[in-house]
């Protein structure tokens, strides 16, 4: 089992950054596929980004490229989603998702075997 808990939410103003975070634990961060999805209320929920634990492979929405950066600090089994020009459209439930995998490519919530509680954001305009 992997264990997966989120931190970083909170509120900002448009056009502002935060820093989301989720530390994995339980089994070796290895050969994780480890994305970040987020849910809005009435939406349905989507990938932002991914990395993948043993190559540093990331992957990105076409509605966060150049604005999100994943990163992942494998010493502390832990990756990180830096979200840049914040827009009220971003307002939503975040969730960090893992899969035991050699690729990454997938988008699909149900290709995610764990999850995290999910850490709110809130951006005001």
């Amino acid at each position: 089992q992997v264990q997966l808990v989120e931190s970083g939410g909170g509120s900002v103003q448009a056009g502002g950054s935060l820093r989301l975070s989720c530390t994995a634990s339980g089994n070796t961060y290895s050969r994780l596929c480890m994305g970040w999805f987020r849910q809005a209320p009435g939406k349905e929920r989507e990938r932002l980004a991914a990395i993948y634990s043993g190559g540093g492979n990331t992957y990105y929405a076409d509605s966060v490229k150049g604005r999100f950066t994943v990163s992942q600090d494998n010493a502390k089994s832990t990756v990180y989603l830096q979200m840049n020009s914040l827009k009220p459209e971003a307002t939503a439930m975040y969730y960090c998702a893992a899969r035991r995998t050699s690729v990454c490519f997938l988008r699909r919530g149900a290709d995610y075997n764990y999850w995290g509680q999910g850490t709110q954001v809130t951006v005001s305009s």
